[in-house]
């Protein structure tokens, strides 16, 4: 494996990760009544859509080709969220906290990858600042489940 390949490999993981939290973030402003919490994850779906086109610029940038949708996993976990929803009568408590635990674990990944130190000063630059954005939605996720 070549050292774009290995890359490009790592990267294609956090971008099936951010198609990922896309979804279900759409899926969360449609399981949620209140307007704030339907603004507040149409905005975190937007932010995630824009973290996946960067990192499809990257991963194409060194000559590789991105995935274009995300994982089985993430489709089972917003089948999970959307049987849940439909179980708790769209309990907004219960959905943030299936939002808050899905960002802990895009941190971690985030965390994770980070920690590989064969990225061009570009890619690392763009890898720390979603990193800081996703744990600035972590701290919102916390605010919102203290408000429902």
């Amino acid at each position: 494996m070549k050292y774009t390949e290995k890359i490009s490999n790592k990267l294609n993981e956090l971008l099936e990760k951010n198609y990922d939290a896309e979804k279900g973030y759409l899926n969360s402003a449609e399981n949620v009544d209140s307007t704030r919490l339907k603004i507040f994850f149409k905005n975190r779906a937007s932010e995630r859509s824009q973290f996946a086109k960067e990192l499809r610029t990257e991963i194409l940038s060194y000559g590789q080709i991105p995935e274009d949708e995300g994982s089985f996993q993430g489709t089972m976990h917003r089948n999970w969220m959307s049987l849940k929803s439909l179980f708790s009568g769209n309990d907004e408590e219960a959905i943030l906290e299936e939002a808050l635990r899905g960002e802990k674990a895009s941190l971690d990944e985030y965390k994770e990858i980070l920690n590989y130190e064969d990225f061009a000063p570009s890619t690392q630059k763009m890898l720390e600042m979603q990193h800081q954005k996703i744990q600035a939605a972590i701290n919102s996720l916390m605010v919102e489940e203290e408000l429902a």
